[in-house]
């Protein structure tokens, strides 16, 4: 398995209540604003995007890139970040 951030590590440690989106892998503040704008203000609503995509890596990092202009980096650190909670969550 690939290291993963801190971040990744601490967001896949426990349930996702009621997180902001910027607390995902891969999201920083810009990105974070950006995703805001677009609706998806919590890092529940982005999993929602994610499950819809039905958890498939190429669409969830193009969905990405169209909505707040995510590097490849950035959305496959965030896909990452979101498949391995649903491994331990769902």
């Amino acid at each position: 398995m690939s290291s993963t951030s801190q971040k990744h590590r601490n967001f896949v440690a426990e349930p996702m209540g009621d997180k902001a989106v910027t607390d995902l892998a891969g999201v920083g503040e810009v990105l974070g604003r950006r995703l805001e704008t677009a609706g998806f203000d919590k890092a529940f609503v982005v999993l929602g995007q994610f499950l819809v995509l039905k958890k498939d890596k190429e669409l969830f990092q193009e969905w990405m890139k169209e909505t707040c202009s995510a590097n490849s980096k950035q959305s496959a650190d965030c896909y990452q970040c979101l498949n391995d909670w649903c491994d331990e969550f769902l």
